[in-house]
């Protein structure tokens, strides 16, 4: 089991260097007992970096994926000197890359943010999103209204994402959450194992459960564009966002 760390709270995001202990070591990949490196799911791609023993050469960090309770880093041989040879019980070192990282965090959020104001000005909620790169999607289960274009819808996020607002992460359990049901944006449906519940809050805008990282203002995003929406089978539409300058500097974790 590896304790995904990056969970703990909003601060756990900006982790960019850490030690953890080996646990098992797969064929092309290596589990550790805990890990800061996110892996793919929930529409977000995984993190990618380094790991090794610590003052030698490491290995690069070129995906991170879910195997039941275990994140598998998979690893791949840097040019020059080999690393050594991990072993279970060794301690090691990994070290994110932070632009990569950081600008998951800043489209997670971002994303967020315009599935609730979506949601708040039409009713109509995310069925599912994706993001890679610079840029996402966010599938929505029916059309924009002809009042809300998206030059208007764009610069309505844009001036949220100016506000600043906090960023927050609180959990619930399982029982608290479905007692006090809240109006979502998003139609993905909570996993039944799931509990306790992490919920991401933007302050005054949304709170969806959430397992992806995120910024800690809505202002680290920067801004973003909006492309023109495309019509999906059964009157769904998928609405292409990109990030379209660079980020506020990022607060120390």
């Amino acid at each position: 089991m590896t304790e995904l760390a990056y969970l703990a709270d909003e601060a756990s995001a900006y982790t960019r260097e850490f030690t953890a202990t080996v646990v098992a070591l797969p064929p092309g990949g290596v589990v550790l007992d805990r890990t800061y490196f996110y892996p793919v799911g929930g529409g977000q791609q995984a993190d990618h970096g380094t790991l090794g023993r610590p003052g030698e050469p490491r290995y690069s960090v070129v995906d991170v994926t879910k195997s039941g309770s275990s994140a598998v880093h998979r690893l791949r041989k840097p040019p020059g000197p080999a690393p050594p040879v991990l072993q279970v019980g060794q301690e090691v070192a990994g070290s994110l890359d932070w632009e990569r990282r950081h600008r998951h965090m800043r489209l997670h959020t971002g994303q967020h943010l315009l599935s609730a104001l979506v949601f708040q000005r039409t009713g109509v909620r995310t069925r599912e999103a994706t993001m890679s790169g610079s840029s996402g999607i966010v599938d929505l289960e029916g059309p924009l209204p002809p009042g809300l274009p998206v030059d208007v819808l764009a610069e309505a996020t844009n001036a949220l994402l100016r506000e600043d607002r906090r960023v927050s992460i609180r959990h619930v359990s399982r029982q608290e959450w479905e007692q006090h049901p809240t109006a979502r944006s998003g139609l993905v449906p909570l996993p039944r194992h799931v509990d306790p519940v992490r919920i991401i809050d933007i302050e005054g805008i949304d709170a969806c459960p959430c397992g992806g990282t995120h910024v800690r203002a809505t202002g680290e995003v920067g801004a973003v564009a909006l492309d023109p929406p495309v019509p999906l089978s059964l009157g769904a539409v998928r609405l292409p966002f990109r990030l379209s300058d660079g980020a506020s500097p990022s607060r120390p974790g």
